[in-house]
């Protein structure tokens, strides 16, 4: 008796990451696997958009961090195209805001790049399936931070009040130095983080406060009290 073979179709995968090494990286583990066909890659945002049009892939893996045009406003203009397409967040920060607004914005999973590869292929399983993912370690605080956005947003206060609370408290620390006129770089180096970070919270306070650029972000937080507020603050902590 002939023995029949049912073969599955492979999810297609586009992958996006601007560190090209992290990309091969990827592309290999994935490719390793066997279930899924890598069909394209880039290391920008806005030519990952065009590949989304023109391979229809099942699951797009997106960087956060990308430059020109990050991975948040990425994941919004392809929920736009409405094509279905399954999108999975890659970052190196488990920042419960970060993860909040790539799920609110349509990320089906969010997967940190220090991640073990089993991890990443679980993660494209559960995508795929058509499930969301996201790691038991970053869950709980996705949550919690899911809970305290739905309160802000219930409570009766001001648009003023509302555009200010919503920024996190290194953003609030990164916002604070701003109006002192200390240099992106002054800003990475007093708090210890990279350029880059600091450029990825800066793009979040301009988003949260509605404003364009540096001069308008620093001229609603003083004339909206946020550097008194600040001062409270660390007269409360010490």
């Amino acid at each position: 008796m002939r023995r029949v073979v049912e073969f599955k179709k492979k999810a297609r995968v586009l992958l996006i990451d601007d560190n090209y090494d992290h990309l091969a990286g990827i592309r290999e583990i994935i490719n390793l696997d066997g279930r899924f066909d890598v069909v394209a890659t880039s290391t920008s945002a806005n030519i990952a958009i065009s590949l989304v049009k023109k391979h229809h892939p099942d699951i797009v893996l997106m960087d956060i961090n990308m430059p020109e045009k990050d991975g948040l406003q990425a994941i919004q203009e392809i929920e736009k195209l409405d094509l279905g397409v399954r999108i999975v967040a890659l970052s190196g920060y488990d920042d419960a805001d970060l993860i909040f607004r790539a799920m609110k914005l349509g990320a089906k999973g969010y997967v940190l790049k220090t991640m073990a590869s089993a991890q990443l292929i679980y993660a494209i399983e559960e995508v795929v399936a058509g499930k969301i993912y996201l790691p038991s370690a970053l869950s709980s605080r996705f949550f919690e931070h899911f809970q305290r956005s739905f309160k802000e947003e219930t409570a009766v206060i001001s648009d003023e009040e509302n555009l200010l609370t919503y920024l996190t408290q290194r953003e609030e620390e990164v916002l604070d130095l701003l109006t002192q006129g200390i240099t992106y770089k002054g800003v990475a180096g007093k708090l210890f983080i990279s350029e880059t970070t600091v450029k990825t919270h800066v793009n979040n306070i301009f988003q949260k406060l509605q404003v364009n650029d540096r001069t308008q972000a620093v001229l609603y937080a003083i004339n909206n009290g946020f550097t008194n507020k600040r001062k409270m603050h660390l007269t409360s902590v010490r």
